[in-house]
Order: structure tokens, then C-alpha cells, then sequence
């Protein structure tokens, strides 16, 4: 008789519950039993309650501040490595401490490299992510990593809109490739917003390169944190002529009053996956399920063929 590839099993941390169960579903199996054991000074220990010896397993798990999700993650690593699990996928949607990926100053850490290193040695023999703030840190790591790209959600969503006079714009230099991207993919133009920062999540200066004057114009980004950079883009360019703005980013961080600034901004819509949980509802929020590109990407790491397919830009 041939050989049949056992089925993996899925497991999910706890802040990563309700997507878990999602990508799980898609796959057509169930999510794994895991528990976690708490201590009254806070400490966790996360226990499989099910045999993993020898099973491709796959952990679900975005690594948003705080640091106890990133910690979940490698103690689920370590007690997979532990109880003798032969792959060990790290999924996830969002690869937290990103934004630190070089030395922008004296005497400062590069984190995203420190933590690629830490879920290696915890056990991960391979990591699914998606739009990480910097490309390169796929380099940080010595086992394989499949980027994927929420332009996959993102283009189809877009042309629905069918939008007369679109065009594409980066909120900052350090996204115009990604814009670029889009906007070769659209067959529409492309403006960049050039800002200058007093300090982190500070911006003291901005200004448009580009045409943007009866336009219908989409902002594109990997992540919106307190959503400071996006509202000032979009009233920006409402003063500049533009019909509509809307934004597009992949990860909602959306802390301090980013809700606030952008239900009082320009902005007609902002549309983001749930590679984060939400922590607020909104009419002009709009969140896409990332669920169905992971869980596809996950058959094809297990049955070994081809996510090329997945990598639209």
C-alpha cells in the first residue's frame, strides 16, 4: 500500500484563538487542544493535551506587543520541540518588533533579528508569515520563511470598487515599493507622501509628491498602528483635490485614540485583515479574513507543492 502523509494538527495561541479556529476551518480540521496553566504572579506553562510525537504541527500565533504573546509563542516552540514533533511551523499572521530591523541610531537593539534567532532556538523548523515591515528580515533566519503578500486580499477587494481615476499613494518613502507594486497591478498612478518624524509616532512635517487632484486615491501600508500617519495623509490630499481616500494596511495595530483620529479624518474606509484581533468595531473599518490564504498555504507546505500561486507582488 502507498504511503499516506498523516494530517498535521493545528494549534493556536491564545491571543490568535478566534483566527485559529478560522485557518482550522478552512483546512478542514480541527484545532488542537492546548492549555495554559497560570501562576498567580502571572507566569504561564502551555501543555498539548494530545500526542504530537512525530507530527508536522503547525502554530498559530501573531506577536503583537505584549511581549507575553511573543512568549507563548516560543514556549508552544519549545514544548512541541520537547514532545518530539517532527515539523514545527511558526504561523504568523503578524511578526511583531518588526519595525526594529536595522540600527537607526547608536546603542540600540536590533530586535527583529534577536527574535527570528529566539524562535529558532525555541524549535520553529520553519515560518509562515505575512507583509513584514521589512523584507529583509526573512534573511534574519536560518530555516525557510514563506512571506506572504495580503495584496492576494487586498487587489481583488479593490477592483470590486470599481473606482473611476485611481490612484495609488504611500504614506511614507519606505512604502513606494509597495505602491508601485499595487499600482502596476491596477494600471493606475502612484504619489508618495514625504514625511519627517520629531520622535516615534510623531510626525512634524509632511508633504505630496505626485498629482493627486480628482483622483480617487487608495493609501497603502503594511500596518496602522496609532493611525497618526494615514489621517494626515488622506486630509492632505482631500485639501489637494482628491475625490475620496481610502487605505488599505495589513496590520491593524490601531492603539492609543487611533480609532478617534479616524473617525475624524478624511478617510472613507479603511480596510485591514485580521492578522490582529480588533479591539473596536467601526463603520469605516473594513477587515478581510486572512484565514483562507494561510490555510491554503498550509496544504501546500504539507502535501510539498507549490505557494508560488500565493505571491501576487
Amino acid at each position: 500500500m502507498p504511503y499516506q502523509v498523516p494530517e498535521p494538527k493545528i494549534f493556536a495561541c491564545t491571543q490568535s484563538a478566534e483566527l485559529g479556529k478560522k485557518i482550522a476551518k478552512k483546512y478542514g480540521a480541527e484545532l488542537g487542544n492546548v492549555i495554559f496553566s497560570r501562576y498567580s504572579d502571572g507566569e504561564f506553562q502551555p501543555s498539548f493535551e494530545e500526542s504530537i510525537r512525530g507530527a508536522r504541527i503547525f502554530i498559530i500565533g501573531s506577536t503583537n506587543p505584549s511581549s507575553e504573546n511573543l512568549m507563548e509563542m516560543l514556549l508552544m516552540l519549545d514544548a512541541a520541540k520537547r514532545a518530539s514533533a517532527r515539523h514545527i511551523t511558526a504561523v504568523m499572521p503578524y511578526f511583531g518588533w518588526a519595525r526594529q530591523d536595522r540600527k537607526d541610531k547608536p546603542r540600540v537593539p536590533i530586535a527583529a533579528k534577536l527574535i527570528a534567532k529566539m524562535l529558532e532556538t525555541a524549535g520553529a523548523t520553519r515560518i509562515i508569515t505575512m507583509d513584514l515591515h521589512a523584507d529583509q528580515i526573512q534573511g534574519f533566519f536560518e530555516k525557510p520563511v514563506d512571506h506572504l503578500f495580503a495584496s492576494t486580499l487586498f487587489l481583488p477587494y479593490l477592483k470590486k470598487l470599481n473606482l473611476d481615476n485611481l490612484c495609488i499613494a504611500s504614506p511614507d518613502m519606505g512604502g513606494s515599493k509597495r505602491a508601485y507594486a499595487y499600482s502596476k497591478a491596477l494600471e493606475s498612478d502612484v504619489v508618495i507622501c514625504y514625511k519627517q518624524r520629531a520622535k516615534a509616532n510623531v510626525i512634524s512635517k509632511m508633504e505630496l509628491i505626485g498629482e493627486v487632484k480628482g483622483k480617487n486615491v487608495v493609501l497603502v501600508d503594511d500596518m496602522v498602528d496609532t493611525a497618526g500617519t494615514l489621517t494626515k495623509a488622506a486630509d492632505l490630499m482631500i485639501e489637494r483635490g482628491a475625490k475620496s481616500v481610502r487605505a488599505i494596511s495589513t496590520h491593524g495595530l490601531l492603539s492609543g485614540n487611533a480609532h478617534e483620529k479616524i473617525e475624524k479624518s478624511k478617510l472613507k474606509e479603511l480596510i485591514i485583515t485580521d492578522s490582529i484581533p480588533s479591539k473596536k468595531e467601526s463603520e469605516r473599518i473594513k477587515v478581510l479574513s486572512c484565514a483562507g490564504l494561510f490555510a491554503d498555504v498550509m496544504h501546500r507546505v504539507h502535501h510539498n507543492t507549490s505557494i508560488s500561486s500565493k505571491f501576487l507582488m
